[in-house]
């Protein structure tokens, strides 16, 4: 398992917000849902994307925009058309003056628009996940992503376009799961891409030492890893493995083994059944005493208020 694996087997969707929107121009959608992650498929027509700070960027067919929230952006069909639709949060559409429009613009399940017939078509996802293990992965992106079609092959977006408009037992689950395999396709595309500013321990997995180190450790947090057992598995010296972990992903082994196993904890918190004792022994502390100490000390509150936190974000 590595990072890109862990943003699927952790905080993957549940429930995730799909919709086929089809328009004719004039069209402009200002989207402020402050969702934490959304995805944009163009499958017909073009646009363009509007970041609330930055230059308009063209999306053709093809093209994947990934848009890392809360902050709110544009999607239009030329730069200059004002908006006529806001997404609010909780996915409710609306006039600028607040009026609902969802039974106004409804095309059939999960679609939306002003004509089936439109000559532009789009397939958008947003995720409004807060897992910690995704944390890691998504701060290494730009708040707007757009990935060229031609740069990434797959055969999910057909896939999702006929899925979305389907009404079968189950079918949430369905879409969720299209969803993931998107995203990581996506990103898996962008991060390979030469001019892509990836994080220092994505980069890392790629090294035949560091790597294997880091895939131990994404496949088992609970166990007491040392820099000498690390180093004995992968088979090099401590002082090489220390020496070669740090200049390659930025932070000593035990500094990442802690980093990674208080943002799995912070993670399965947010089950409703879990416990400080049962999530203390998932990511290889012997107590809850002992994860709520590091927990605290790392990130400033204690498990429990860090799981008040999350109650009332949601």
């Amino acid at each position: 398992m590595d990072a890109l694996a862990n943003l699927l087997d952790g905080p993957r969707a549940r429930g995730a917000f799909l919709l086929k929107v089809v328009l004719d121009p004039p069209w402009s959608i200002h989207v402020k849902d402050e969702a934490t992650l959304a995805l944009v498929t163009m499958t017909r027509g073009g646009g363009w994307l509007m970041p609330e700070d930055a230059e308009p960027m063209r999306v053709n067919v093809g093209d994947v925009v990934i848009a890392r929230g809360p902050a709110p952006y544009i999607l239009a069909d030329d730069p200059a058309t004002p908006p006529k639709v806001v997404i609010q949060p909780g996915d409710h559409c609306t006039t600028l003056w607040g009026e609902p429009l969802a039974e106004k613009l409804g095309l059939g399940v999960r679609t939306w628009g002003d004509s089936l017939d439109g000559s532009t078509m789009m397939l958008i996802g947003t995720y409004h996940m807060s897992g910690e293990v995704s944390r890691r992965l998504l701060d290494a992106l730009p708040p707007m992503v757009i990935v060229p079609a031609g740069t990434w092959d797959s055969p999910i977006v057909p896939v999702l376009a006929d899925e979305i408009v389907k009404d079968e037992p189950g079918q949430s689950v369905v879409l969720d799961r299209l969803l993931d395999l998107l995203l990581i396709t996506v990103l898996r595309a962008w991060f390979a891409r030469a001019d892509a500013e990836t994080p220092s321990w994505y980069r890392a997995h790629g090294d035949p030492v560091v790597g294997a180190a880091l895939r131990m450790i994404y496949n088992d947090p609970a166990h007491q890893w040392t820099v000498a057992s690390l180093a004995d598995a992968t088979g090099v010296s401590r002082a090489t493995l220390a020496r070669r972990f740090t200049d390659l992903v930025g932070e000593s082994p035990m500094a990442f083994l802690t980093d990674w196993r208080l943002a799995l904890a912070a993670d399965l918190l947010q089950e409703p059944d879990a416990t400080v004792g049962s999530v203390a022994r998932k990511v290889g502390y012997g107590s809850s005493f002992a994860l709520s100490a590091a927990f605290k000390r790392v990130r400033g509150v204690s498990p429990q208020e860090h799981r008040k936190t999350l109650v009332a974000q949601h």
